[in-house]
């Protein structure tokens, strides 16, 4: 095998000579290469990157791939973007000596850097300049195509990507005839798009911002709702914290926030029907203020939108949730309840307009106006959570929503999801938190804020398997608290990265919170992958490939 220092921006070279660095790697030659020709072996002496290594036809290939090219303006052999960058061999290092004054060599002495790559006669990727690269993402396996159509509504998840792929696939409303295409641009059209044609296929195209909350909070809030009056009532050193508001009549505070919260429920909460496409046109197509609620269907998909988490207008106050009391808020950005084969593609979910971090704080706790941006609950299952990305959120996805006995009897055996080339990002918790579900997370990359609290949340009777993934934490935050351990439930953790550097996630959760010890073995393996990359190039390419506007 054949080693390359992937923090170098050198040129491709053949066999026997560093690599390129993950940034230097289109996700287009990634897919032409394959994972069959390609491997990584973490460097174990200590070194600041990883070592990544190609079979000798993995290197040849890449080799002849890029060797089109000549070096961009301005670089030299001795730039970095020009030439090679030798990196000394350490002892201990895997890997033999290449051999030199091979056919390989000879090609690699041709091979100095690339300013453009093309794949089927399309420009993949450029090298700007002698240290970055700008890359585009095009013509890949990622992205999802229906034989015979090029219209992105009519793409189909590709066999064998993730949970979703299972059994009957997931086509969505690829099938649908002209007479069920609507292109909406408020929400009185989106609603109605989905409510007319039952269970014929649709796709429904989103043009422009859709706001379920144009005109405010106080469209909802019913003929003498105060919540000034609110506050004062039910504050802690007037109401106490030993009594909840369940009994609080109609007419009372809490009586006419349930009332004025109904309204706003009636209006953002939309069904979705089975055999749907909800996609995006072009990069600026977003829905704010809704709860996508895929209840009781089969085969939906959700691509290319920016989904603004709803804002609850009338979070409720709870007294005894807690030492201190707590403000509770509904509704959910997407909801799959008990629903089948859905796929959620180059979305992205965020706070909006709305972060946590500019709410105010009542009673002395934040004023909690979110709750997640995904649940998949109530029996759910065949799910496929691909090239998205999840930013600014508290409590991010759900997998099972109780450990009680009466929802494990409609969960265990269910809730299978797959979650691959996501970013997760300025997150505070649940990235995913599981119970009884098989849960794939590979090639996402995880990049925490000040606020962070955990990535994976091992619940009851979780299968966990978390492969290939990239962490970025901020100096001071241990690799420890990637994992949190909800219940004893096995997983599988292996190949991921921790700020550029290998870590047995298990194992160093368990040496630094040895009351919390996590044991090793999800006890089943994931197949319904379609290519996996190396961790050290996952930010690069879900950076460039991931979230609403990005489809090709």
């Amino acid at each position: 095998m054949i080693a390359c220092s992937a923090g170098a921006v050198c040129g491709f070279a053949a066999a026997g000579r560093p690599r390129p660095g993950a940034q230097a790697l289109s996700l287009a030659l990634w897919q032409e290469l394959g994972p069959d020709v390609t491997q990584t072996y973490f460097d174990r002496t200590g070194t600041e990157q990883d070592n990544t290594y190609f079979s000798p036809t993995g290197a040849t290939a890449v080799a002849r791939l890029v060797a089109r090219e000549p070096l961009p303006p301005g670089c030299s052999r001795r730039t970095a973007c020009g030439g090679w960058t030798r990196r000394s061999r350490r002892r201990g290092s895997p890997g033999p000596r290449p051999p030199r004054n091979t056919p390989d060599h000879e090609q690699e002495s041709r091979t100095m850097n690339v300013r453009v790559w093309h794949e089927h006669g399309r420009r993949v990727g450029v090298l700007a300049g002698c240290t970055a690269l700008v890359l585009t993402l095009a013509g890949t396996a990622a992205q999802a195509h229906t034989p015979g159509h090029h219209d992105p509504a009519r793409r189909t998840l590709p066999a064998g990507d993730g949970w979703a792929s299972y059994g009957s696939g997931t086509t969505g409303g690829a099938a649908a005839d002209a007479a069920h295409v609507r292109t909406v641009t408020d929400w009185a059209q989106f609603t109605a798009a989905l409510a007319e044609g039952g269970d014929a296929p649709r796709i429904i195209k989103v043009k422009g911002t859709i706001d379920a909350v144009a005109g405010g909070c106080d469209a909802f809030a019913v003929p003498g709702y105060d919540f000034d009056a609110y506050l004062e009532t039910y504050a802690p050193e007037t109401w106490g914290l030993e009594r909840d508001l369940t009994d609080e009549p109609d007419d009372s505070p809490e009586g006419l926030r349930r009332a004025s919260a109904a309204r706003q429920n009636a209006v953002i909460k939309v069904n979705v029907p089975s055999h749907t496409t909800i996609i995006g046109v072009g990069r600026d197509a977003a829905i704010k203020g809704a709860s996508l609620q895929i209840k009781e269907v089969d085969n939906v998909v959700v691509r290319n939108l920016t989904l603004e988490s709803p804002v609850d207008c009338f979070p409720q106050w709870d007294p005894t949730d807690g030492d201190r009391g707590n403000w509770n808020s509904e509704y959910d950005t997407v909801v799959v309840h008990g629903s089948t084969h859905v796929w959620l593609d180059h979305n992205t979910f965020t706070d909006g307009a709305h972060p946590d971090s500019a709410a105010p704080t009542h009673f002395g706790m934040l004023y909690q106006q979110h709750d997640g941006e995904l649940d998949i609950v109530k029996g759910a299952d065949y799910v496929t959570a691909s090239w998205n990305v999840f930013t600014e959120h508290d409590k991010t996805i759900l997998i099972g929503n109780s450990d009680s006995e009466s929802t494990a009897v409609g969960d265990r055996g269910k809730l299978k999801a797959t979650f691959h080339h996501n970013l997760f990002t300025h997150l505070t918790e649940r990235t995913p938190r599981v119970r009884f579900g098989q849960v794939d997370v590979y090639n996402n990359h995880f990049v925490a804020g000040s606020g962070y609290g955990y990535s994976f949340g091992v619940g009851k009777e979780s299968q966990l398997v978390a492969e290939h993934n990239a962490f970025t934490l901020p100096e001071g935050v241990s690799p420890a608290k990637v994992l949190k351990r909800w219940n004893d439930s096995p997983l599988t953790a292996r190949h991921n990265l921790v700020n550029g550097r290998p870590v047995d996630l298990i194992a160093v959760h368990n040496a630094e919170i040895p009351e919390e010890t996590l044991r090793s073995g999800a006890g089943w393996t994931p197949t319904l992958r379609k290519t996996v990359h190396p961790a050290w190039a996952v930010p690069a390419l879900v950076r460039l490939g991931a979230g609403a506007g990005r489809l090709r």
